[in-house]
């Protein structure tokens, strides 16, 4: 290790040295309350899950919650009432970054690619994403990906059109990264075992990465989190206060050196236990019951 990162170690471990989880609560609220660019929305509520349909009565209280502390907002669908989330966002005067869910049904693929174009259309996309980490799961070969993201691209005018995976995939696969107009990388540390004292300097070099491989095209970070709850992966462990530093690390640096980040997550999903074991729960700023956890 060199000595320049032995420095930074040390710093980040005493950075939060003496506080108590009391002092670092109100330091993390205070950094909420300071807003960010941008939240992951999550808009399933207890006992729902993908598959469901959403109503727009819980959309629009939930937009409305997290209102105040951002100005981005992130969603992940474009069909069973997650398109509601971009109009009724736009209509409280946020800003949207819209996703088309992709996968193995060809169906649903249309019907999601579909439904981004036509909210793009109608003014309710500010930045469109086509796809999730569909090259990380394999649920499409790299020509289908290419073919949907350069069809939306046609049919999308004015509006910077990408797709989002983890920060490495942007290295190895070029031509899915020169289809993009932005790159929009997802950069968790947590994923990768690292310990939270080091993670902030992690997350620094998968963005530089990712930027690097863009070639001089815009990233934004379109994930970043820790879980407060569930088992640790290596040298990741989840807890409050781990949770609670990551948070204030990532909106410090995000404001500091002007890095646009969706931070993930708004609220606790309990259906997403099933990938992601028990950790998967316990990714929001609010819980469950959409109660600030902190």
């Amino acid at each position: 290790m060199s000595l320049r990162k032995e420095k930074f170690f040390a710093l980040a471990a005493l950075e939060f040295e003496g506080q108590s989880l009391d002092d670092l609560k109100n330091q993390w609220r205070k950094t909420l309350n300071a807003g960010m660019h941008g939240l992951c929305f999550s808009p399933y509520q207890e006992g729902q899950e993908p598959g469901d349909t959403l109503s727009e009565s819980q959309v629009r209280r939930r937009l409305e919650i997290i209102k105040p502390y951002t100005n981005w907002v992130r969603s992940f669908s474009c069909t069973e009432g997650n398109e509601l989330i971009a109009r009724i966002a736009k209509e409280l005067g946020m800003k949207t970054l819209v996703g088309a869910w992709l996968g193995c049904n060809p169906e649903i693929n249309e019907a999601e690619i579909e439904g981004l174009i036509k909210l793009a259309n109608k003014g309710f996309v500010d930045i469109a994403a086509v796809g999730n980490e569909v090259m990380y799961r394999g649920d499409l070969t790299e020509e289908e990906l290419l073919r949907f993201i350069n069809d939306t691209k046609e049919q999308i005018k004015g509006i910077p059109v990408g797709y989002v995976d983890a920060y490495y995939e942007f290295t190895e696969r070029p031509a899915i990264t020169e289809a993009c107009d932005i790159i929009l990388a997802n950069c968790y540390p947590f994923w990768e075992g690292c310990d939270q004292d080091y993670s902030l300097l992690y997350m620094k070099d998968m963005y530089n990465r990712a930027k690097r491989a863009g070639n001089g095209k815009k990233v934004i970070i379109t994930e970043t989190g820790w879980p407060n709850k569930g088992t640790s992966l290596e040298g990741a462990f989840p807890s409050d206060i781990n949770a609670i530093k990551y948070f204030i690390n990532t909106q410090k640096w995000s404001k500091e050196e002007d890095i646009e980040i969706f931070y993930f997550s708004s609220f606790d999903e309990s259906w997403k236990v099933g990938n992601e074991g028990d950790v998967g729960a316990y990714w929001g700023l609010w819980d469950k019951h959409e109660q600030l956890k902190f």
